[in-house]
């Protein structure tokens, strides 16, 4: 019978310590990122799979995080926006290579989701994803804040939030699509998503959208903003509602890959054509990007990067070690219904 593998097994082979490699494989940032990579690949390579009854035994904890979607509107019955799906694997395999089991729950905004958590105590920490009104959400994660509960969000990083937060340079991004659109000869460009303080991401992504055309000596006209939430139905009814004002408009940049699918279905509606009359760009890069009609043009999060910080973040609260809100930089991938790409 083969022996057991430990991680002074994968010490050697990685040629650092063993307790490098336990605080490797549990994330601690003290670990450099090219090191820890290092040892996860052996670990994988080596199926090594961490004692994870012996170490909470140790720590006096359950060893595993709780992952909380939110009910998102969506066109299926998920109710889970298809960006969070994405990161989900990454998150997962983190929890993994980290010795942490995953319980995945999923939660209406209407449930008193934050005290049942802190009666049941199933988990080390909370990982929460989408949330809908930022102005409804916030009491609630100040009240985790003040009960002690350890958790981490992905959403847009900004000053004196409750809690510790993940997300994108959402302002970089808008910009970035912005000016990219610019640069095609594009010069009234509308933003079709909430631009409030209700939903902070769309708003820092139309910031970002004002800034490009401030830079280029353009004008940011009022009229061409409409609220949208991030599915294709309201993409579509705002994208009607904006050709209904009659005001001229060439390029799209929507708050979400979801909005801009229902943007092109409003537009093909309207017998407009993409992009010869109006170039569109959207926000996440989820699969169905690539494969709408024309494909689109977004700006794409790093959702494995997202979940692995996540993970990693909640664990440095977990056990008791610095940790602190980060932003990721958003990469725009050029396609069809921008003008140019394929």
């Amino acid at each position: 019978m083969q022996e057991k593998l430990t991680s002074f097994d994968i010490a050697q082979r990685a040629g650092v310590s063993q307790p490098t490699v336990s605080r490797a494989l549990r994330g601690d940032p003290a670990v450099s990122e090219a090191t820890r990579k290092r040892i996860e690949a052996i670990a994988l390579q080596l199926n090594y799979t961490v004692d994870k009854h012996a170490s909470s035994l140790r720590r006096r904890q359950s060893n595993t995080l709780a992952l909380l979607f939110f009910e998102d509107p969506t066109s299926d019955d998920s109710l889970i926006n298809p960006f969070f799906l994405s990161m989900l694997g990454s998150i997962t395999r983190t929890c993994g290579l980290r010795g942490y089991d995953l319980l995945t729950s999923f939660q209406q905004m209407s449930s008193n989701w934050h005290v049942d958590y802190e009666d049941s105590r199933k988990a080390d920490g909370l990982i929460l994803l989408g949330y809908g009104d930022y102005e409804s959400y916030r009491s609630r994660l100040e009240q985790l804040v003040a009960q002690g509960t350890r958790f981490v969000r992905w959403g847009s990083v900004e000053p004196g939030q409750p809690g510790l937060t993940i997300g994108c340079d959402n302002v970089l991004g808008g910009h970035e699509a912005a000016a990219h659109l610019i640069a095609g000869g594009r010069r009234r460009i509308a933003f079709v998503g909430d631009a409030s303080s209700h939903y902070p991401e769309f708003h820092d992504r139309y910031r970002g959208v004002c800034r490009a055309l401030a830079g280029a000596g353009l004008p940011v006209d009022p009229g061409l903003q409409v609220d949208a939430i991030t599915t294709e139905a309201a993409g579509h009814d705002a994208t009607c509602r904006l050709i209904g004002r009659g005001i001229a408009f060439d390029a799209i940049v929507a708050a979400s890959d979801l909005i801009a699918i229902g943007a092109l279905r409003a537009l093909a509606e309207h017998g407009i054509d993409v992009p010869g009359q109006v170039a569109v760009t959207g926000y996440d890069d989820i699969p169905a990007a690539g494969l709408a009609s024309p494909p689109l043009t977004s700006v794409a999060q790093d959702y494995r990067r997202a979940g692995e910080m996540l993970v990693d973040t909640l664990l440095c609260q977990v056990r008791g070690d610095k940790a602190e809100s980060r932003v990721l930089p958003p990469r725009l991938v050029v396609r069809r219904s921008s003008g140019t790409g394929r």
